[in-house]
């Protein structure tokens, strides 16, 4: 890197489901935090690193901001809140397919609170709306607040307009060396993406209150002597029985399904065949009991 070199946090703030995650895969080059149609998917600031010739981008992977309804909502906003104090640079993201709201003008209006941080206003999803939409959101945002370093319209799926996204982030960043190594894509641990990896795969075609009661454990991960195996009993954690039927399934057949999605994501992470043993567990109202998120890691 270069006496001129800059380095810096990034973070995305919006409503649920803005596609902040989605957006943070695409900028790194990798997958680091899984992505899901539910809500609040993601659960904790997950980093990943982005290497330019200009410099370090380490972007960092937050909850959405919602009004919540359980002390683990509470911890999810709060951890965002400590995020946001300590970032270079706060993107907030809209989508484009969406009218600005208000949940998106009260997140534009606290980050007040946040003066250190410089501000971009992002509009995402622009691959799934028209013309139109796209320039009507842009004078939306645009409105919310006078001091957006810059407006940026981009398809995390598309890749369109993301170098624009990134040059930009690069230039706001402060001079100085790398934070993380070249080859660091994120600095969470093997486990914490082989436990999200199987909560995002629990997730799909879940419906109602069942994403928010899912969580994952990891008991054991080791290779298993003699073989090119790599042995993972992980748990599956809900807060009902009538959950636990359900991601079960007839038979054992949802449970069963959820484990061939991981395992097929999971082999790439950890470079061998998996032998993944998955349980299901009830923890009641874990969401709510403090003694339980403790346990959990929130």
């Amino acid at each position: 890197m270069t006496d001129d070199s800059r380095s810096g946090f990034v973070t995305f703030v919006g409503r649920p489901n803005v596609g902040k995650s989605t957006l943070t895969n695409a900028l790194v080059g990798e997958k680091v935090a899984i992505t899901s149609d539910k809500p609040q998917t993601t659960r904790r600031a997950i980093r990943g690193i982005l290497n330019r010739p200009a410099g370090q981008l380490v972007i960092v992977d937050t909850p959405g901001i919602h009004k919540p309804r359980t002390l683990l909502g509470e911890r999810l906003n709060s951890l965002v809140e400590q995020v946001l104090g300590d970032v270079d640079v706060i993107g907030f993201c809209v989508p484009a397919t969406e009218k600005v709201g208000p949940g998106d003008r009260r997140i534009a209006e606290s980050l007040d609170g946040y003066p250190r941080a410089k501000k971009v206003a992002i509009v995402t999803k622009t691959d799934a709306a028209s013309r139109d939409q796209i320039g009507e959101r842009l004078l939306e945002v645009d409105g919310l607040r006078e001091d957006w370093a810059a407006v940026i319209p981009l398809s995390a799926l598309t890749r369109e307009q993301l170098g624009v996204l990134t040059d930009e982030l690069l230039a706001l960043m402060p001079v100085g060396p790398q934070l993380y190594p070249d080859d660091v894509v994120t600095d969470e641990s093997t486990e914490d993406r082989v436990a999200e990896i199987i909560r995002e795969a629990a997730l799909e075609g879940v419906r109602d209150e069942l994403p928010h009661s899912i969580a994952v454990t990891i008991e054991d991960m080791a290779p298993r002597e003699d073989s090119d195996l790599t042995d993972i009993y992980a748990n599956i954690i809900v807060e009902r029985d009538s959950q636990k039927a359900i991601i079960i399934g007839h038979k054992g057949s949802r449970l069963a399904d959820v484990g061939k999605r991981a395992r097929a994501q999971i082999e790439p992470l950890v470079g061998t065949r998996v032998f993944l043993s998955l349980r299901v567990r009830v923890a009641k109202e874990w969401q709510r009991d403090p003694k339980q998120l403790g346990r959990l890691g929130f």
